[in-house]
């Protein structure tokens, strides 16, 4: 039997290089490996933006175009939207049914997105009982691995306890998905801090070259180098950080060398790094502005991702309902 990966993304803005090195490239090399189904988390996006739907539509559209631009395969893995399988919103009510409120107001992302993001009210039912929601959504599909990195982990295990509870109050219908982690690395945006779309500092997968050579420019390097004369050091240089990621070994290995002898400046060590990025990414330019061009496509794949989700989410509800005797 075919091992089964289920992993969801929310669509909460435009996808930048954090989301392509942390979840896609791993999700494009899975589909070649597993049974795998991606699906946008719509309904997740809103638990704390549930204030402002306007552009939900949006984000949805332009994350699948940035999926298949970045080599996520249709016919590998089934690719989908959640609000389009109307069962994860009836599993997630049949769970908040039976689990304990402790539960819920001990997860520690609970209390830290809350002090986090203060300009938004997330003293919400939505908010608090999000995790039902994500364990619907795993359990739904009883994937064998749902890839995670380690401060998710405690999301999974909950998922986990729900399904036990589950299989003790009724009878056992939901097998426990084990975690896959997965190293998600520390991308920096163009401020120097962790690139994220609250911080307004990425470099999105739908800018175009232009836009992305002209982020690298302002891209802040060692404080400490004020003039082209003086020597750097790489270790702290978000820009030389770049380079580890989309530079070659021998590459790598020389700017290191010049930044600290100042035998480069800031302005051509960029120039060096956006020229790797531009290679890297030209492909999925390119693949982007046909999908762009073809907006039927992109509906084409959730409509068959939906379809084949569907069946098992039939068919797991048809357990539950039984199990429950409803």
């Amino acid at each position: 039997m075919t091992t089964r990966v289920l992993s969801g993304m929310q669509p909460s803005g435009l996808m930048h290089l954090g989301n392509l090195l942390g979840a896609l490239e791993n999700w494009k090399t899975l589909q070649t490996q597993y049974d795998c189904f991606f699906f946008v988390a719509d309904w997740h996006a809103l638990s704390t933006n549930y204030a402002d739907t306007s552009r939900l539509k949006e984000f949805s559209h332009e994350l699948l175009i940035d999926w298949l631009a970045a080599g996520i395969d249709p016919n590998r893995a089934t690719v989908f939207i959640q609000s389009h399988v109307p069962e994860h919103a009836i599993l997630h009510l049949l769970f908040s049914m039976i689990i304990p409120i402790p539960w819920l107001e001990r997860n520690p992302t609970y209390k830290e997105k809350q002090e986090e993001i203060t300009e938004k009210d997330l003293t919400t039912y939505g908010f608090l009982g999000y995790p039902v929601l994500q364990a619907a959504d795993i359990l739904l599909y009883k994937p064998d691995l749902v890839p995670v990195g380690k401060d998710q982990l405690p999301h999974l295990e909950l998922t986990r306890e729900v399904g036990r509870r589950f299989n003790n109050l009724y009878r056992s219908v939901f097998p426990e998905p084990k975690e896959m982690l997965t190293q998600f690395p520390k991308v920096l945006g163009t401020d120097g801090r962790k690139m994220s779309k609250s911080y307004h500092n990425t470099i999105n997968l739908s800018d175009t070259e232009p836009v992305v050579r002209q982020k690298l420019k302002t891209m802040v390097t060692d404080p400490a180098r004020v003039r082209r004369a003086d020597p750097g050091n790489p270790d702290i240089c978000p820009v030389y950080d770049f380079h580890t990621i989309f530079s070659p070994q021998e590459v790598t290995t020389q700017i290191s060398e010049d930044c600290r002898t100042a035998a480069i400046g800031c302005i051509d060590c960029k120039k060096r790094v956006g020229d790797f990025m531009v290679e890297r990414f030209s492909p999925m330019w390119e693949t982007r502005a046909t999908v762009t061009a073809n907006p039927q496509q992109v509906q084409e794949v959730v409509e068959e991702g939906r379809k084949r989700a569907a069946l098992i989410a039939h068919d797991t509800m048809l357990e539950v309902k039984e199990a429950m005797k409803i």
